[in-house]
């Protein structure tokens, strides 16, 4: 309640958008009365407190180089902090992993939050994997040097996890994989559970892994499998009617907004583009709205 009331006072793009809902803000008085910042307004506005510079910008991935969302982010240092603690709270110390990307290499796109998050946790795990976009055969070389001192895990976009599996077939059935999301004009689309059984079957995985988080926020989702997300204490998902961006639903599927206290200097609750569904202290992803933009890291390729 003290970071809405923050927000609204010293955030001017939150502040006129509840302005205009004609919400008083001294009623506001539970977490699931606040109003949720549609997420398109990080596409047209700079959605940050006032008098704060930002330390660096992420830039949404798109089809186009226009119109892309923009997160200014005035402190990376509660970024790290949020990420880190929030991975290990999932997995474990990070000082256990050798972590591999089948992701771009951050040094080639220093505005992507995906292509920064991994960067960061490979840094924290004392820089042990690396990224190799499309060399499967050292990537391979590299795991198996890895895997017999450490815990390893493997980041990629979907399409390349699908790659390598068809090439390969390697048994990876004693590492962690995370899949982020990426199919279009690379591969033909597949349900997530599809795709997830299908690469539990070609990497004789237990299971398939999966991060929620975008551009807009500095706080992740993490699941170690079967679809289901678990969030770290300072962020919590809730769902919205789809017809009425207002109202709360729970117990069946709606549209996902997203509150993370992680993003004090920016705006922490932000209503997604994304469908899922609540259940306890998890969250599915169920789709996105008819009318999304065409998002994923996916694109941060080519």
């Amino acid at each position: 309640m003290q970071i809405f009331k923050h927000q609204c006072t010293n955030n001017e793009v939150y502040g006129e958008f509840v302005k205009h809902l004609h919400i008083d803000i001294s009623s506001v008085d539970h977490f699931k009365k606040i109003p949720f910042l549609p997420i398109s307004f990080f596409k047209t506005h700079e959605v940050i407190i006032k008098n704060l510079k930002a330390e660096t910008v992420f830039y949404s991935s798109g089809t186009t180089k226009t119109n892309l969302s923009q997160h200014h982010v005035a402190d990376l240092a509660i970024y790290d902090q949020s990420l880190l603690s929030g991975f290990e709270l999932a997995f474990g110390p990070l000082s256990d992993y050798a972590i591999f990307a089948l992701l771009p290499s951050y040094h080639e796109n220093k505005n992507a939050s995906l292509l920064y998050m991994v960067d960061q946790l490979q840094k924290a795990s004392g820089n042990q994997g690396g990224f190799f976009l499309n060399n499967y055969s050292e990537l391979l070389t590299e795991i198996n040097k890895a895997r017999s001192s450490k815990k390893v895990m493997l980041i990629g976009v979907s399409y390349a996890l699908l790659d390598l599996a068809d090439a390969f077939s390697p048994d990876l059935g004693d590492i962690t994989i995370l899949e982020t999301g990426g199919m279009k004009g690379r591969r033909k689309e597949m349900i997530k559970a599809e795709l997830h059984a299908y690469l539990k079957e070609k990497f004789k995985a237990r299971a398939i892994g999966s991060e929620y988080g975008m551009t807009e926020l500095l706080s992740q989702a993490w699941s170690k499998g079967d679809g289901l997300f678990t969030c770290p204490p300072w962020m919590k998902v809730l769902t919205r009617e789809y017809n009425d961006p207002l109202n709360l639903i729970e117990n069946k599927t709606g549209g996902i907004n997203v509150i993370d206290l992680a993003n004090i200097h920016s705006c922490s609750f932000i209503a997604t583009q994304d469908l899922g569904i609540v259940s306890g202290n998890q969250f599915e992803i169920a789709g996105r709205f008819d009318n999304a933009d065409l998002r994923g890291c996916n694109l941060l390729v080519g």
